[in-house]
């Protein structure tokens, strides 16, 4: 009899691992494999969206200034970014890293305020797996920090400006957002002036814990444990080090944080020990009304002129 219980009690476990190992591998796959991605590189979304960046994205290439590049990371993938010189930038530059299953043409209304009101030069790169970048993995800002520091240090020969006449910005949104504070927390070049964060999360354990309470109504226990096993196994990282908040602790360079009070896919509290573990200087701007994403749509000529603002105190020939 007891022989038949531990045979039943075993099964029973082999069972509840096997049903947890597949349920990891699927909210892996789901979340950063198989998640349907905007591939569509032309600007035909971005203007549909905002009309007001026809005759300023017509103008760019009238003159032929808004180009694509490629180039080899240090991983050897290719990746790729839209990028345009303006002749009025002087070193001044934005770095505009764009969200979740998106890509660069999605940061075009960002790229705007820099280019069209700020004379800056822009770089828009696709992150990894998205766009017209190679890869098959979502990095969800943590790993993509490291592209995007890539692309930082390649700035000075693509602008044509020596490293101590460029003044830098990093701009993202969502989870652009949450690698633009993982970059932050990273030691930056001195021509790394600011970071813009817009609807960034606390970290990816975080984020996936709020989503997988709120889409499937499951708990952190054990899936979300296991399914960051999977990744540090497959693609050598984790969710619980995938962190903006830890990385924004160490960034001693100004950032604004932009959140939006009706954010529910990633809660608008996030922001606030976000803005509380960054040291000074920094500026938080909590925008009425606005779901995720959507600040500058809601409140344009507010969000131009506080980032117009912000860019300049910081990113001034001055500084």
């Amino acid at each position: 009899m007891k022989k038949k219980i531990l045979l039943t009690a075993a099964a029973v476990v082999v069972l509840l691992v096997s049903a947890v190992t597949a349920g990891s591998f699927y909210l892996v796959n789901y979340a950063l494999v198989d998640a349907p991605r905007h591939r569509d590189s032309s600007f035909n979304r971005a203007i549909a969206n905002y009309p007001e960046l026809r005759s300023w994205i017509d103008s760019l290439q009238a003159e032929g200034a808004l180009r694509d590049t490629f180039v080899v990371m240090p991983t050897g993938e290719r990746a790729h970014a839209i990028f345009a010189r303006s002749s009025k930038a002087h070193g001044a530059t934005a770095v505009l890293v764009h969200g979740y299953t998106d890509n660069a043409t999605s940061m075009l209304m960002i790229a705007r305020i820099y280019n069209h009101f700020l004379n800056y030069n822009i770089l828009l790169p696709d992150l990894h797996a998205h766009g017209q970048s190679y890869g098959n993995d979502i990095q969800m800002g943590w790993k993509d920090r490291l592209d995007v520091m890539h692309w930082i240090g390649l700035a000075p020969g693509m602008f044509r400006t020596p490293a101590d006449s460029m003044r830098l910005v990093v701009h993202g949104i969502s989870m652009g957002a949450a690698t633009t504070m993982c970059v932050s927390g990273e030691h930056t070049p001195d021509y790394v002036k600011c970071f813009v964060e817009d609807c960034g999360y606390t970290s990816v354990w975080d984020e996936f814990a709020h989503e997988l309470s709120g889409r499937f109504s499951l708990p952190e226990f054990p899936l979300l444990y296991t399914a960051s096993w999977v990744v540090r196994m497959k693609y050598g990282w984790s969710f619980g080090e995938a962190s903006p908040l830890k990385q924004v602790a160490k960034c001693r360079k100004p950032m604004f944080f932009i959140h939006g009070d009706n954010d529910t896919y990633v809660p608008t509290a996030m922001v606030y020990p976000l803005y509380e573990a960054k040291p000074q200087p920094k500026q938080l701007w909590i925008v009425p009304g606005s779901k995720h994403a959507l600040s500058y749509r809601d409140h344009k000529a507010e969000y131009v002129k506080k980032v117009t603002e912000f860019v300049s105190k910081w990113n001034g020939a001055e500084n």
